[in-house]
């Protein structure tokens, strides 16, 4: 998002009490990502607040396309070309 964008949307002030290693530690870690600490806090609640959402999101399917995924779950697994070049690559903790 650019600044200006960022500068156009209003702004509201949110106080939180934190204890000094979690604040040394957040500060810590924004540094590491290049974010001051406000952006750094954002960026993890959203992600917290988006996956605590998605955790409780609930999608709803006919009968017959549950039972074709549950069967394609059952079926063995279809080994191609890219699979196999994938099985015979090095393994990247090992590489070196």
């Amino acid at each position: 998002m650019k600044a200006s964008a960022k500068a156009a949307r209003p702004r509201e002030t949110l106080n939180i009490r934190i204890g000094t290693e979690a604040r040394s530690l957040i500060d810590r870690a924004a540094k590491a990502r290049g974010q001051n600490r406000t952006d750094f806090i954002l960026d993890a609640a959203r992600r917290a607040a988006e996956d605590a959402l998605l955790d409780r999101s609930l999608i709803s399917v006919s009968a017959k396309a549950y039972a074709d995924f549950i069967a394609r779950l059952d079926e063995p697994a279809k080994p191609n070309e890219e699979l196999r070049r994938t099985m015979r690559a090095p393994l990247p903790w090992k590489a070196g």
